[in-house]
């Protein structure tokens, strides 16, 4: 019989029975497709074949929301706290929701912050850049000024030094963005610092920055010339609209692939001096005490490392068996990162992970790894390698190698435990 003919003997066949016949079809290829061991569904699904409420009504119109925010449903991914440690929140810290987010760029209002006297809220028109010292010709920089020079676009990720830290002596945080959420990832817009000094311009014996902030904390770190005259940025916007007031508004210092708390937030002052000047947060804090009562100091880089987003504490597994995608970060501070590799077996057996999106020097890098999960129980490890060579070591090597002291630059590979359940739990394997 032709298909004109059948088409004649069937002529009440319901749109629905013709939806739920696609869907099977979609389906089973998607699932031949991934090898996963979803099954069609039996029966049509009302989701999909009956009208639903929104698509019966006008929705709000363009001038509803003058700036967007995220779904009503999404309200979950949210920069987080933790009560014990967050004492004060005026010198505290909450944490970027690494295990909701894909890609390698952050969202603004999602970034991390840490503060160590509050929020400063300073209108531009009244702020100003001075940079003193050791340079020929004093300068003061109002907004407009700084706007007239040329600027440059770069992608960076920023890492606390802590970030990590209360994993030294065990497993104590459950969830990814509390273990390693303090870093973020975003393209700053920003005047090359050398073209600032250069107006200024440096004596011979010019060694040292000490930018200084504008908040309540007079936040300084000392920084070496040749940094600042490397890579280092003073930058006015972050994905491409200014920056965040919690994010130093309206000017804040960019320091590629170093510690977080040498991007001096809300610049007001740089002084150029011959040596550093040992000031509270490099003394007391942002050193790394050693086994041995000394410590480690000027440890400025951030050491290449990973995690493993996704499945994580906060990520679990709840599709089931079948195939499922692992997702996570790496990063280096000395480069870009070459080659990501993951176990499923507590490190007993590396697999290649797949890099996939830009890969740009001291920016995150985003791997997955497919697979299909026969339901064991599962050691979750991912192992980052940067172009230089350097290798992500084990929590044991680092611990071996500095003691169990610090709290600053833990980039030890994350172990989480997957259960038969695929609940996750953050484990240690000695």
């Amino acid at each position: 019989m032709s298909d004109q003919s059948q088409n004649k003997t069937h002529p009440n066949k319901s749109r629905r029975s013709f939806l739920s016949g696609g869907v099977a079809v979609a389906g089973g290829v998607a699932a031949t497709a991934l090898g996963a061991r979803a099954a069609v569904a039996a029966a049509p699904d009302p989701l999909i074949t009956e009208i639903q409420e929104w698509n019966q009504v006008l929705g709000d119109g363009v001038d509803a929301a003058p700036y967007g925010v995220p779904s009503e449903f999404e309200a979950d991914v949210v920069r987080r706290d933790v009560p014990w440690l967050t004492a004060d929140p005026i010198s505290s810290i909450n944490f970027t929701p690494i295990h909701q987010l894909d890609g390698i760029i952050t969202p603004n209002g999602l970034c991390f912050e840490r503060h160590h006297g509050g929020v400063a809220q300073i209108d531009p028109a009244d702020h100003r850049l001075m940079i003193n010292g050791l340079v020929d010709n004093p300068l003061v920089f109002t907004m407009q000024d700084l706007m007239r020079f040329p600027r440059e676009n770069h992608v960076y990720f920023l890492e606390c030094a802590a970030n990590s830290g209360m994993e030294w002596r065990g497993s104590q945080l459950n969830g990814c963005q509390f273990t390693h959420g303090m870093v973020h990832n975003v393209m700053y817009t920003g005047i090359p610092l050398k073209l600032l000094l250069q107006e200024a311009g440096l004596k011979s014996n010019a060694a040292w920055l000490l930018p200084e902030g504008a908040d309540a904390s007079g936040m300084t770190r000392s920084v070496p010339l040749d940094k600042a005259l490397d890579d280092c940025l003073v930058a006015f916007k972050m994905n491409g609209e200014a920056l965040r007031p919690e994010q130093g508004y309206p000017i804040r210092l960019v320091v590629p692939g170093w510690e977080g708390n040498m991007w001096i937030k809300w610049l007001r002052r740089i002084e150029v001096g011959d040596q550093p000047w040992h000031h509270r947060e490099e003394t007391s804090k942002y050193t790394d005490l050693l086994a041995n009562g000394k410590a480690r100091r000027f440890t400025w880089a951030m050491d290449v490392k990973s995690v493993i987003t996704s499945p994580s504490p906060q990520m679990p597994i709840t599709h089931g068996r079948g195939h499922t995608v692992l997702t996570g970060l790496a990063w280096s501070g000395h480069g870009r990162i070459k080659r990501v590799d993951v176990s499923l077996d507590g490190g007993r057996n590396w697999q290649t992970a797949r890099i996939d999106g830009p890969s740009l020097s001291k920016s995150l890098h985003r791997f997955y790894h497919e697979f299909n999960w026969d339901g064991s129980e599962m050691y979750l490890q991912s192992r980052a390698i940067d172009e230089f060579g350097n290798v992500q070591p084990t929590k044991n090597e680092l611990r071996a190698a500095r003691g169990d002291n610090s709290i600053y630059h833990n980039n030890g590979i994350q172990t989480w435990q997957v259960r038969t359940d695929g609940e996750t739990e953050n484990v240690e394997i000695s």
